[in-house]
C-alpha cells in the first residue's frame, strides 16, 4: 500500500490544521515503509562503533605522559647513567624525607669530603642535612614513559602541556570536520579522520624529542579528533525519530567503552612507543569502509545525489526485508522546492543584542558546557592518581559513564531538564567536596564517591545537548549550540593542568570541580523548563518559553 502525503500539519497554537499539505519526508518513509531501526541500521551502527572506540585513543597521553616518580641522582654514591635503582636503602641519607616518601626535586648538599660512596653503601656523613640544592640529574621509578624518555622530571607544567594541546586540537577540528562532512560526505569525513588519527599516531610513536611529540599531539587531534563527531552524525542520521535519542546515548556510551579499551591496552602494553603503535596501527584498516559502508542517505538527498540515494534506499529495503513504493521513491528523489527568497534578517549578533532573553541564554549555556567538560575530563585525568593501580582507576572511572549516559535518557522526560541538570551538578559537587575529606587509607569509600561524581557529570553531558538545543530557535539553533560547545572546550583545555595543582594541596582540583558545578547548578534555575514543549522555530517562540500563555479573553482585556 502506497503511503499518502500527510494532509495535516500543526498551526502556531499547536492544533492540527486541515488542508495543509506536508511533503513526504525521509522520516515518514522510514516510519511507514523501511523501518526506523532494522538490520541495515544495526549493521552500519556496528561498523561505525569501531571508529567511535578509536576516537578515544588520542587520550593515551593520560598514561604515556603520566607523572612518573623520580628523585635526584646522587653521583657521590656512584650513580651514573639512567638505569639505577629508584629507592635504595641509603636514599634518606642523601634526600630529604617527605610525607609521601622522599623529595623529588631536591637533595642534601654534599659535604666537602672525599666522596667514597657506592651504589650499595652511601653514608649520611657525605651530605649536609641542613642544606639542600636542586637536582642536576634524575633517577626514575619507571623507564617506559615519556617523562623518563625526554627527562621531564620536575617540569610538571611542561608535561601537562601534552593534554592541553590535545584539547586545543579537539577545538580546532570542529570547523574543519564540519566543512569536510557537509562538502564531501559523512563517510569521507569519517574515513579521513580515522586515517589521520592512525597515521599521525604512528609517527608520534617515533618522536625523537618532546617538542616533536607535542607538535604531533596537537596535529593528530586537529586532523583526527573529528572521528567522533563524524561517526555521531552518521549514526543519528541512519535511524528514525523514535530511536534517535537512544542512538545518541549509545554513541556516547561507545566512546566511554573506547576509553575502557584504551585503559586495558595501556595496562597490557606499558612502553609508550609500543602503546602508540598498538593503538593506531588498526586505524589504517578503516580505509576499507569506503567500499563496505554506505553514505548517509540524508546527506545524499540534501546534495541531490539521487542515483546514489536510490541505491541506498533499495539496499535498506532489501536488508530490512521491507519494500518502498515507487511513489515514495519519486517524491524523495526529486529536488526540494525552494521557498521564495526572504529579506535578510538582522543577523545573529544583532538579534542576540536586541533580545534580552536570548542574550541571557547565550551568556548562560556556555558556562554549563565549560563546567561539564572541565569536570568530566578533569575527573578522568585525575583518576589515575586515586591509588597505585592507575589503569584500573581509569577504567572504572570511564566505565561508570555508560550507565550515566543512559540514565539521562530515562529521567529527562520524567523529572524534566532543569531538575536533571541541577541535581546532577549538585550531587557531583557534593561528591568532589566529600572526596577531599575522606582519608586516603579508606580506598573503597573514596573510589565509590569519586565514581558517583563521574556518573552524575556524565548524565549532565548527555542532558546538556538536548536542553541547550531546546532553548534556541530553529534558525539559530545549530550556530548557538556549536558556540556553546566550542566555548565549553575551554574546560578540556584546562582540565589536563589540574593534576599539577595537587602539588600545592591535594584538594585544589576537587574544590575547583565542585565550585564550578555549584555555580552551573544555580544558573540552570535562571532558564525555563522545556519538558513537553515543541522546539521553538522562531525567536518569538523561544522567548515565550516559560512565560504564562495568554488566553483570548486576556488578550481582549489588554
Amino acid at each position: 500500500m502506497e503511503p499518502k502525503l500527510q494532509n495535516k500539519a500543526n498551526t502556531d497554537d499547536g492544533k492540527p490544521a486541515e488542508n495543509v499539505r506536508k511533503p513526504l519526508s525521509l522520516d515518514d518513509v522510514l516510519t511507514n515503509e523501511l523501518g526506523q531501526f532494522g538490520w541495515f541500521q544495526l549493521r552500519n551502527i556496528l561498523l561505525v562503533a569501531i571508529p567511535i572506540l578509536m576516537s578515544a585513543f588520542p587520550n593515551e597521553y593520560v598514561f604515556s605522559a603520566a607523572a612518573t616518580p623520580h628523585r635526584c641522582q646522587i653521583p657521590e654514591c656512584g650513580e651514573v647513567g639512567k638505569s639505577l635503582k629508584y629507592d635504595p636503602e641509603w636514599i634518606l641519607n642523601a634526600v630529604p624525607k617527605t610525607k609521601s616518601g622522599f623529595a623529588s626535586c631536591e637533595r642534601y648538599s654534599p659535604q666537602d669530603v672525599e666522596s667514597n660512596g657506592t651504589l650499595s653503601y652511601c653514608p649520611a656523613t657525605l651530605f649536609n642535612a641542613s642544606e639542600t640544592e636542586a637536582c642536576e640529574g634524575f633517577v626514575y621509578a619507571k623507564n617506559n614513559t615519556v617523562v623518563y624518555e625526554f627527562d621531564l622530571a620536575c617540569q610538571d607544567w611542561l608535561r601537562a602541556l601534552a593534554g592541553t594541546l590535545n584539547s586545543i586540537g579537539t577545538l580546532l577540528v570542529l570547523p574543519i570536520t564540519g566543512y569536510i562532512s557537509d562538502r564531501f560526505g559523512r563517510r569521507f569525513a569519517l574515513i579521513i579522520s580515522v586515517l589521520n588519527l592512525g597515521i599521525i599516531g604512528l609517527i608520534r610513536a617515533f618522536s625523537v624529542n618532546y617538542t616533536m611529540y607535542l607538535i604531533l599531539q596537537i596535529l593528530q587531534t586537529t586532523l583526527g579528533a573529528g572521528t567522533y563527531s563524524s561517526a555521531y552524525i552518521f549514526v543519528t542520521e541512519l535511524v528514525g525519530p523514535k530511536y534517535r535519542v537512544f542512538t545518541s546515548a549509545t554513541s556516547s556510551s561507545l566512546f566511554g567503552l573506547g576509553q575502557v579499551v584504551l585503559g586495558g591496552i595501556a595496562w597490557l602494553i606499558s612502553p609508550w612507543r609500543s602503546l602508540l603503535v598498538a593503538l593506531h596501527l588498526p586505524c589504517l584498516l578503516i580505509i576499507s569502509y569506503y567500499w563496505i559502508l554506505s553514505e548517509s542517505l540524508r546527506w545524499l538527498l540534501s546534495k541531490n545525489k539521487f542515483s546514489e540515494a536510490r541505491e541506498v534506499l533499495q539496499t535498506i529495503a532489501r536488508v530490512n526485508k521491507k519494500s518502498i513504493s515507487e511513489k515514495s521513491l519519486n517524491i524523495l528523489l526529486q529536488p526540494s522546492e525552494h521557498t521564495k527568497s526572504q529579506p535578510a534578517g538582522p543577523g545573529l549578533v544583532r538579534t542576540i543584542l536586541r533580545s534580552p532573553v536570548l542574550l541571557r541564554r547565550v551568556c548562560t549555556t556556555p558556562i554549563w558546557w565549560i563546567t561539564a567538560i572541565f569536570v568530566y575530563y578533569g575527573l578522568s585525568i585525575n583518576s589515575t592518581g586515586l591509588s597505585d593501580t592507575m589503569h584500573l582507576n581509569y577504567i572504572l572511572t570511564c566505565a561508570i559513564e555508560i550507565p550515566g549516559f543512559y540514565t539521562a535518557v530515562l529521567v529527562l522526560d520524567r523529572i524534566g531538564r532543569k531538575a536533571t541538570l541541577s541535581s546532577c551538578y549538585l550531587i557531583s559537587a557534593a561528591c568532589n567536596i566529600a572526596f577531599v575529606f575522606i582519608p586516603k587509607d579508606l580506598t573503597v569509600p573514596r573510589l565509590l564517591v569519586y565514581l558517583l561524581g563521574k556518573f552524575t557529570i556524565s548524565t549532565v553531558m548527555t542532558s546538556m545537548y538536548l536542553y541547550t538545543s531546546e532553548l534556541y530557535p530553529t534558525e539559530f539553533r545549530h550556530s548557538l549550540l556549536a558556540f556553546s560547545s566550542m566555548v565549553g572546550r575551554i574546560g578540556s583545555v584546562v582540565a589536563p593542568l589540574t593534576p599539577v595543582l595537587m602539588d600545592y594541596w591535594h584538594g585544589i582540583p576537587s574544590f575547583m570541580f565542585a565550585g564550578m558545578a555549584i555555580v552551573s547548578a544555580l544558573l540552570v534555575f535562571t532558564q525555563p523548563e522545556t519538558l513537553g514543549l515543541r522546539l521553538p522555530d522562531t525567536l518569538a517562540e523561544a522567548e515565550a518559553i516559560g512565560k504564562p500563555v495568554r488566553t483570548n479573553d486576556e488578550s481582549v482585556k489588554s
